[in-house]
């Protein structure tokens, strides 16, 4: 069969399933088609890794009126897509038009459709820069906020103990509270969590601390600066919801 359409080679290098099986031997023997795809899959790859690294600049006018030209587009295509109003293209010059020698026209479609594949990958990276850019800042604004940290000092019984904590908010103002403790020796006790008055008259428990890291939900009707304390504490499997005060690590919390 006959070489692969440019413009289907350039849908295969952007990941399109557009090739059928007998396309597809076509390929596993073409050495031609598959080098064209190598270097239009390159440029697919170039375009997505530089997304991030500077700002576009709007190209002159006189860029597209010679891509217009080159490709002798029709006069619907004549204004600059880049730009709100652009200028029409410039008539084609006669003295550089192709000779009809059939052999030149031919070589003259082929570089017109190598151009076309060109320019349609290049809008095609530039549409999925533009979508990652806005995937990326929605994923980004869907992100919780981190309002207070602390970092969780050891009890005199607990030397070796060091932990850490913060506090997430996402969008619909739900928190969370993030603990780590490291360096606890082993023991038939759980590892409690709790957020206490600063004047250590009251105290809720957020739940039980599994492995070195856990998060913990914090009701929406806890008053944070209130209750600015982050404690951890051993306690016995006994039936008693009450703190043990056994308490390996505790800190305050400090609000960004």
């Amino acid at each position: 069969m006959s070489h692969l359409d440019p413009e289907q080679l350039a849908l295969l290098a952007l990941g399109e399933p557009v090739a059928s099986d007998a396309e597809r031997a076509h390929l596993d023997a073409c050495a031609d088609c598959r080098r064209e795809i190598a270097a239009l899959t390159h440029a697919a790859s170039v375009g997505r890794a530089t997304v991030d690294d500077a700002e576009l600049e709007l190209p002159r006018t006189l860029v597209w009126d010679r891509i217009h030209h080159e490709l002798h587009l029709d006069t619907a295509h004549a204004s600059d897509p880049l730009r709100p109003s652009g200028t029409p293209a410039p008539a084609p010059d006669p003295a550089r038009a192709p000779a009809p020698d059939p052999a030149r026209a031919r070589s003259s479609r082929h570089r017109a459709a190598s151009r076309r594949v060109w320019w349609t990958l290049a809008a095609s990276v530039a549409v999925i820069a533009v979508v990652g850019v806005g995937t990326w800042a929605a994923v980004s604004s869907a992100q919780p906020t981190t309002i207070a940290t602390a970092t969780l000092d050891p009890f005199p019984d607990h030397p070796d103990a060091v932990g850490s904590a913060e506090v997430d908010e996402d969008r619909s103002g739900a928190r969370t509270l993030r603990v780590t403790v490291d360096g606890t020796a082993d023991a038939d006790d759980y590892r409690e969590v709790w957020l206490i008055r600063g004047d250590g008259t009251a105290l809720i428990s957020l739940g039980v601390l599994e492995e070195g890291t856990g998060s913990f939900a914090i009701p929406s009707n806890v008053d944070l600066a209130e209750y600015d304390l982050v404690d951890v504490s051993f306690e016995p499997v006994d039936g008693d919801p009450a703190h043990s005060g056994d308490s390996i690590v505790r800190g305050p919390l400090s609000f960004d």
